[in-house]
């Protein structure tokens, strides 16, 4: 199952995420598994010529046969929140004083308006999964080190692809699961790096215990 996927079981999402917690930019999951995720830019294939298009598919072809390790890709489909961007807009209308400012604007102001009640307005974002299960009980840091010589790898490929990619850090781990549970929250209430700090000394007080 995808890692941000959501189940149909009336299990908590605690249960169905079950997320150990995020370390070094290392998301850890129970069964000694770990993940590093990378965010990736996309490519417009359609775009490319027919000779293009065949030169990507066999490199990206080439890129999947070298690897190693096992990879997930995702795509995230989210409807931006254009209300803060609107809001923006009439901020600006209010301290503009000049009139033809002021109506260029008003006009833009409108046509978003009207755009937005007509259309959703979707943002992509696109993600490769790179695992590692340890089946040693190895020390964390050759588990980090393994994780990002496979990474390296996966970078290099995409980057023949002409796909530049950052990887994650421990926040937008986190970020990434709050969100997807949490949408409508996660507007208002981003998670920020003292939230993470809270729940992660409330977890290990608990595991203390």
């Amino acid at each position: 199952m995808s890692i941000l996927q959501k189940s149909n079981s009336k299990s908590s999402s605690r249960q169905q995420i079950d997320i150990i917690g995020a370390k070094d930019d290392i998301l850890q999951l129970s069964k000694n598994e770990y993940r590093m995720i990378l965010e990736v830019s996309p490519v417009n294939f359609e775009l490319r010529s027919d000779e293009e298009q065949d030169v990507l598919i066999e490199t990206f072809e080439g890129f999947l046969n070298s690897m190693s390790t096992p990879l997930q890709i995702i795509v995230k489909i989210r409807e931006l929140d254009m209300d803060k961007y609107i809001a923006e807009l009439h901020e600006r209308l209010g301290n503009e004083n000049k009139p033809i400012y002021r109506q260029q604007i008003e006009n833009y102001s409108e046509f978003i308006q009207d755009l937005v009640k007509s259309n959703k307005i979707l943002s992509r974002h696109f993600y490769v999964v790179v695992p590692y299960t340890d089946h040693d009980k190895s020390d964390f840091e050759f588990i980090k080190s393994q994780l990002q010589i496979s990474v390296e790898m996966v970078v290099k490929g995409l980057q023949r692809l002409g796909v530049q990619s950052r990887k994650l850090d421990s926040i937008e781990l986190l970020d990434q699961f709050y969100s997807f549970y949490n949408p409508y929250r996660a507007k208002f209430q981003p998670i920020k790096a003292h939230a993470v700090n809270v729940i992660r000394d409330s977890y290990i007080k608990r595991n203390q215990s």
